[in-house]
C-alpha cells in the first residue's frame, strides 16, 4: 500500500513531474477556449473555502446551478426540437410533418434571408437567396400553408428571427387563431434578439431604439394574450458561432440580457411580469466538461443577475431556460460523417449541462441544407442519449467534479468580468457602438484559427488525419428552381385576391401607430389577417424608423 499524497502540490512534485522525465506531456496545448492551461489533475486543493450550498445548492432551488427543475429528465426530458426550413412553405411543411413522425417533440422555423431582414420573395434583393438557407414567408398564406395539418395548440413552435419576429409572430397567432387555438395554451418561442445581430450575425433592420420598442411591445402584448409564449430566446450561439470563447459566449449573452430587462423596466413593466418568460440560446461545443461548466455557470450567475441588480422575487424570474444547438461551426466538410460524432459529443454536453431543449446538427450541414436522411440521424442522436445512455437518470451528474466545479467558478468569474467592463462603458448598446464586444469576438475568433493553421489545434480530417479527398460524395439537398417559382407565384395570387383598398388603409394605420408609441402587435396581427405582405410591413416601418448601417469596427 503506497503512501497518501497530503495535497496536490505534493503529488506534483514527488509523482506526475518524475513522470514527465520518462514520458513527457502531448504537444498540442492543453487549454480551454478562453487560454486557460488545463492542470492534469484537479483535487479538493483547487475548491477551498467552496461552499455546497453556495455554489451548487439542490436542483430547483436557488441558485440553479444543478438545474432549474428538481426532477430535471427523471420526469421529462428535454424537447427535442430540430431546426429546419427551406425552400418554400409547401416544402418545409412535409419536412416538419416527417421530423414529427420519427418523434421530433418540437418545431423549430429556419427562416431563410429575405423574411429575416424583410423583404417579400419577389423583390430584387431576394433574388437568388428564395428558399435557401430556411423557408420563404411573405404572407399569412405562406404561414398557413406551413402549419397546415400541425395543431398549434399541441406542439410547441420555436421560430429563429429577430428583426421582424413581432410580424411572424403575429402569422402565428393569426394561424393559431385560424385552427381555433386557445391563444392562452399556445406555447413557443420567438428569438427576437436583435442585439445580437448587431454582435454577430448581421441581420438587422432597423437602428436599435425601434428595434427595442418592437421587443418590448412583443413582451407586453404577450404578458396579456399569449402567456405561454417565450417573448424573446437571448442568443449566445450567434456570438459563439462567431468565433467567441465560451466565457464570452455567456458573458455578451447576459450584457444583451440586462439591456432587453433594463428596457422592460423602463417600458413600465414590472420585473416578475415578464422575465419567467425569458428564455435563452447557447451553443454546445465538442470540448465537453468546459460546455457542461459553461451551462451551469450561467444558471448560477442569471440567478444571481435576476436577484440581485433586478429584485427579482418569482423564482421563475431568475430561472435560466435555454436551448441549445450544437456547433455548426464545429461541422467539417471534409470526412463529413465525423461530424456526427462531434455532433453527439455536444449533444451530450448539453444533456449533461441540464439544457431544456436541443437542435443536433446534421452531418452535411457544411456543404448544405440537411438531407432526410441526416436529420433523421441527427435525430436519432438525441434519441440514444436519451434512452440509452444513461446520462437522463440522474440529476447534474457531474456536480462535485473537483475539475468541472473549478471549471464552472472560473467561467462564472470570467464572464462577470467582461460584463462588469460592459456596465462600465454604459452598457451592452453603448459597447456595441464602441466596437468593443465586436472586437472581442474577432481576436478570438483569429486565435482559434491560428492554432489550427499551425497545427496546434488539432481539428480531425482537416490538419491531421486527413484523406487526400478520397471521402465518399454525399447526396446533398438543393433546392429545385421550381419551388422558388411556385412561391413567387404564391404571392402574385395573393396580391390578386386580397382586399388592396382595406390593405392600404392598413399600411397607412400601421405608419401612424410606428410613429406614436402604441403596442404595435394588434396592427401587425389586423395587418397579416388581411394578407399584408411581410415586406410591405417592413417598408412603412424603414420609412419611419429608418435603416442601421454597421457599426464599424477597426
Amino acid at each position: 500500500m503506497t503512501e497518501k499524497s497530503s495535497c496536490k502540490e505534493e503529488w506534483l512534485t514527488k509523482r506526475y513531474r518524475p513522470s514527465l522525465d520518462r514520458l513527457p506531456e502531448r504537444k498540442e496545448p492543453m487549454e480551454t477556449s478562453f487560454a486557460m492551461a488545463v492542470d492534469p489533475l484537479y483535487s479538493p486543493d483547487d475548491l477551498e473555502g467552496w461552499e455546497y450550498q453556495v455554489k451548487l445548492g439542490y436542483p430547483g432551488e436557488y441558485p440553479f446551478t444543478r438545474g432549474i427543475q428538481a426532477s430535471m429528465y427523471r420526469a421529462r426530458l428535454w424537447t427535442m426540437r430540430q431546426y429546419a426550413g427551406y425552400g418554400d412553405a409547401e416544402e418545409s411543411n412535409r419536412r416538419y410533418r416527417y421530423l414529427l413522425e420519427q418523434g421530433q417533440t418540437g418545431l423549430s422555423v429556419a427562416f431563410d434571408l429575405p423574411t429575416q431582414i424583410g423583404y417579400d420573395s419577389d423583390h430584387p434583393m431576394a433574388q437568388g437567396e428564395v428558399g435557401k438557407v430556411g423557408v420563404a414567408i411573405s404572407s399569412l398564406a405562406d404561414m398557413e400553408l406551413l402549419f397546415q395539418g400541425i395543431p398549434l395548440e399541441k406542439v410547441t413552435t420555436s421560430m429563429t428571427i429577430n428583426a421582424t419576429a413581432a410580424i411572424l409572430l403575429a402569422m402565428y397567432v393569426a394561424v393559431a387563431k385560424k385552427q381555433g387555438a386557445d391563444l392562452r395554451k399556445l406555447g413557443g418561442t420567438i428569438q427576437n434578439d436583435i442585439l445580437k445581430e448587431y454582435i454577430a450575425r448581421g441581420t438587422y433592420i432597423f437602428p436599435p431604439k425601434p428595434s427595442l420598442r418592437l421587443i418590448t411591445d412583443v413582451f407586453a402584448w404577450c404578458k396579456d394574450n399569449l402567456p405561454q409564449w417565450n417573448t424573446i430566446s437571448i442568443s449566445g450561439y450567434h456570438i459563439r458561432e462567431a468565433g467567441a470563447t465560451s466565457v464570452q459566449e455567456v458573458a455578451f449573452t447576459f450584457a444583451n440580457a440586462i439591456t432587453y430587462v433594463q428596457t422592460a423596466l423602463d417600458a413600465g413593466l414590472q420585473v416578475d411580469e415578464f422575465a419567467p418568460r425569458l428564455s435563452f440560446f447557447f451553443a454546445a461545443y465538442t470540448n465537453l466538461f468546459e460546455e457542461v461548466a459553461k451551462f451551469r455557470a450561467a444558471r448560477r450567475m442569471w440567478a444571481r443577475i435576476m436577484r440581485d441588480r433586478f429584485g427579482a422575487k418569482d423564482p421563475r424570474s431568475m430561472m435560466l431556460r435555454f436551448h441549445t444547438q450544437t456547433g455548426g461551426a464545429t461541422l467539417t466538410a471534409q470526412q463529413p460523417e465525423n461530424n456526427i460524432i462531434r455532433t453527439t459529443l455536444q449533444a451530450l454536453a448539453a444533456v449533461l449541462g441540464g439544457t431544456q431543449s436541443l437542435h443536433t446538427n446534421s452531418m452535411d450541414e457544411a456543404l448544405a441544407l440537411p438531407s432526410e436522411k441526416a436529420v433523421q440521424i441527427a435525430l436519432r442522436t438525441q434519441q440514444i442519449i436519451a434512452y440509452e445512455s444513461g446520462v437522463a437518470d440522474v440529476i447534474d451528474p457531474l456536480g462535485g467534479s473537483y475539475y468541472v466545479e473549478k471549471l464552472t467558478d472560473l467561467i462564472e468569474a470570467e464572464a462577470q468580468r467582461y460584463i462588469d467592463r460592459i456596465d462600465d462603458m454604459g452598457g451592452a448598446l453603448a459597447a456595441i457602438e464602441m466596437g468593443f464586444q465586436q472586437r472581442e469576438i474577432q481576436e478570438a475568433a483569429w486565435r482559434h484559427q491560428r492554432m489550427v493553421d499551425e497545427g496546434r489545434k488539432v481539428v480531425v480530417g482537416v490538419n491531421r488525419f486527413c484523406t487526400d479527398g478520397q471521402e465518399s460524395p454525399l447526396e446533398l439537398l438543393r433546392v429545385r428552381p421550381e419551388v422558388v417559382r411556385r412561391q413567387l407565384d404564391r404571392l402574385e395570387q395573393v396580391r390578386q385576391e386580397r382586399d388592396n383598398a382595406k390593405v392600404q388603409h392598413l399600411l397607412r394605420l400601421l405608419e401612424e401607430a410606428a410613429r406614436s408609441d402604441a403596442n404595435l402587435m394588434p396592427v401587425f396581427i389586423e395587418c397579416v389577417e388581411n394578407y399584408v405582405t411581410l415586406g410591405e410591413m417592413c417598408n412603412v416601418l424603414r420609412r419611419v424608423f429608418g435603416e442601421q448601417r454597421e457599426f464599424m469596427v477597426f
